[in-house]
C-alpha cells in the first residue's frame, strides 16, 4: 500500500508566518533518502481460487477451460502473473477475440483461502463478419486483397475465409479458406482446406498461367521456432501463350494439365524479426513429390537460408543463400521451372533474366543456386531518427548465382552450375510493416554469359524474401 514518512515539527517552524498545511518546505541538506524496499515477488505465496471469464458469447467453455487450467498449478504471486500472461497469449492465439484485459484481485467470498486470488480476463469477442483491404507481395508484383472472414464459426476458434486479390500486372486470385486450430493437443496442429483460382500473367517467359485447385494443409510445431507444413494439393492449370511473338519453345508447354502434389515444408526461424533482423538465422528447406495422379510427376527440392550478425548498432552484415534441384519423369514444363534474376533473387539482372532464353523469353532450368553478401546500416546523418527514418536501411549488397539448362544433364549441368553470375551495387531500402520491403538500388552486373538479359542502373524490387 506505500509508506508514509513522517518529522517533528521543529521550535522555529511554530513561530513561522504563514505556516500551514500548504505550506512546502525544502528538505535539508543532511537529511539522506530513504532506500525504498523491495519485495521478491517469488516470495510471496499464493494460489488462484477462481478463473473469471468475462464477455463471452459464441466461445465454447471446454476450450476456454482447457485454457486457463494451468492458472491453478501457480505456487507464488509471481508464477501467477507469469501463467496469466501465459494464458492471455493462449486465449489471443485462437482467434476469437480482439480485446483481452487480466485483473487480479484477492480472493474473497465462500471458498475464499488465506492466500487466495481471483484472476478475471475480460475479453471482446471478434464480430460474427470481419472485412478488410490490404496489400500483398508475389514476384515483384504488389497486389491489393479484399476480404472476408467469419472467425470463431462454431466457438472454438474455427474461421471461414475469402479473399479476392487484384495485381498491378493483370493477375488476380480469389480462394476460400477454412481453418480448424487445435491448440491444446500436442504440437499444436492447425488443419485448413482452400478451394482457389490464380490468374497470373509472366511477360518474361511469354505465357499466362490459370490454376484451380484444392490445398488441405496441416501446420503444426515441433519447437518454438521450428514450423512444420505438410500439404496435399490437386490443381488444374492452363497455359496460354501471351502474346503473338510468344516463341515456339513456351508455345509447347501451352495447354491445360492435371498435377498432384504432396509437399513438406520445414521452417526454423531465430531471428529477432523477419524483414530487418540484427541477429539470428533463418532456414527453410522445402521437398515435393509430383506424380501421385495427374499428368506431371517430378521431385522438387529448395533450401532457402540466411544469417544476420550486427557489426555495430544499427550495421548488420547478411548472408543468404538458396539452393533447387527439379527432378523431371515426366510431363513437366516451364510453369514448374526453377527462375532466376530480378531485384528479389539475382539483382542486376532482369525478372527472370538469368539462364537460358528463347527469343528473348525465359525457359528457366532444373538447378541452380544464388547467395547473397549484405550490408545495411541506418541512413547516412540519420535523419528521422526514432521516427520515419528507422523504416530506412542503407544497402550494399553482392550477389551470385547460377542456373543450369533444363535439358543439360551429367558433366554438362555441372558445369554450367560453375558459370556464375555476379553483381554488386548500394541503395536504400525500405520496410513495409512485418511482411515485406522495398528496395531500390543502383546494380552493376559484374559477369553475365551470352543468352541473359543484365539490367544495369537503378531497380526496384518489393517482396516478402529477398535474397
Amino acid at each position: 500500500m506505500g509508506t508514509v514518512h513522517a518529522k517533528a515539527e521543529r521550535e522555529s517552524d511554530k513561530d513561522a508566518v504563514g505556516s500551514g498545511i500548504f505550506e512546502f518546505e525544502e528538505p535539508d541538506a543532511f537529511e539522506e533518502p530513504v532506500a525504498k524496499p523491495s519485495i521478491k515477488l517469488n516470495g510471496v505465496r499464493a494460489r488462484v481460487d477462481r478463473v473469471h471469464v468475462d464477455g463471452l458469447s459464441r466461445t465454447k467453455d471446454d476450450i476456454i477451460k482447457s485454457t486457463i487450467d494451468e492458472l491453478f498449478h501457480a505456487t507464488d504471486f509471481e508464477d501467477v502473473i507469469l501463467r496469466a500472461h501465459k494464458v492471455r497469449r493462449a486465449l489471443d492465439s485462437m482467434g476469437c477475440f480482439r480485446d483481452i484485459g487480466v485483473y487480479i484481485d484477492v480472493s474473497s467470498g465462500p471458498g475464499a483461502t488465506p492466500e487466495g486470488l481471483e484472476v478475471t480476463f475480460q475479453v471482446k469477442e471478434l464480430s460474427r463478419i470481419v472485412g478488410g483491404i490490404n496489400t500483398t507481395v508475389s514476384e515483384n508484383e504488389g497486389n491489393l486483397v479484399l476480404g472476408v472472414k467469419l472467425p470463431n464459426v462454431l466457438g472454438r476458434g474455427e474461421r471461414v475465409a475469402a479473399e479476392y486479390s487484384v495485381g498491378h500486372r493483370s493477375s488476380s486470385n480469389f480462394n476460400v479458406s477454412a481453418t480448424k486450430p487445435y491448440p491444446h493437443s500436442t504440437l499444436t496442429p492447425v488443419l485448413s482446406a482452400t478451394v482457389y483460382q490464380q490468374n497470373h500473367e509472366y511477360p518474361w517467359s511469354g505465357y499466362k498461367l490459370l490454376d484451380r485447385g484444392l490445398l488441405l494443409d496441416v501446420a503444426f510445431k515441433t519447437s518454438p521456432v521450428t514450423k512444420h507444413n505438410l500439404q496435399w494439393e490437386g490443381v488444374v492449370r492452363d497455359t496460354a501463350v501471351l502474346s503473338k511473338t510468344t516463341s515456339f519453345k513456351v508455345r509447347e508447354s501451352s495447354g491445360p494439365q492435371m498435377k498432384s502434389v504432396i509437399r513438406h515444408i520445414v521452417t526454423v526461424d531465430h531471428r529477432d524479426e523477419p524483414i530487418f533482423p540484427t541477429r539470428g538465422s533463418w532456414v527453410q528447406f522445402s521437398s515435393e513429390l509430383a506424380g501421385l495422379g495427374g499428368g506431371v510427376a517430378n521431385v522438387r527440392t529448395e533450401l532457402q537460408a540466411q544469417t544476420n550478425r550486427e557489426l555495430a548498432p544499427g550495421c548488420v552484415v547478411q548472408v543468404s543463400g538458396a539452393l533447387g534441384v527439379l527432378h523431371d519423369m515426366y510431363g513437366t514444363d516451364i510453369p514448374d521451372h526453377f527462375y532466376l534474376g530480378g531485384p528479389a533473387t539475382l539483382r542486376g539482372f532482369r525478372q527472370r533474366g538469368v539462364g537460358p532464353h528463347a527469343d528473348q523469353q525465359a525457359l528457366g532450368g532444373t538447378v541452380y543456386w544464388a547467395s547473397g553478401l549484405h550490408l545495411y546500416t541506418p541512413l547516412p546523418f540519420q535523419p528521422g531518427k526514432g521516427g520515419l527514418g528507422e523504416l530506412f536501411r542503407s544497402h550494399l549488397f553482392l550477389n551470385a548465382g547460377c542456373l543450369a539448362h533444363p535439358e543439360e544433364a551429367g558433366l554438362a549441368a555441372a558445369e554450367a552450375l560453375t558459370e556464375a553470375r555476379v553483381s554488386c551495387g548500394a541503395g536504400v531500402a525500405l520496410r513495409l510493416g512485418r511482411a515485406a520491403r522495398v528496395e531500390l538500388n543502383y546494380c552493376v552486373p559484374l559477369r553475365a554469359r551470352a543468352h541473359d538479359v543484365p539490367a544495369p542502373g537503378l531497380q526496384l524490387g518489393v517482396a516478402a524474401h529477398l535474397l
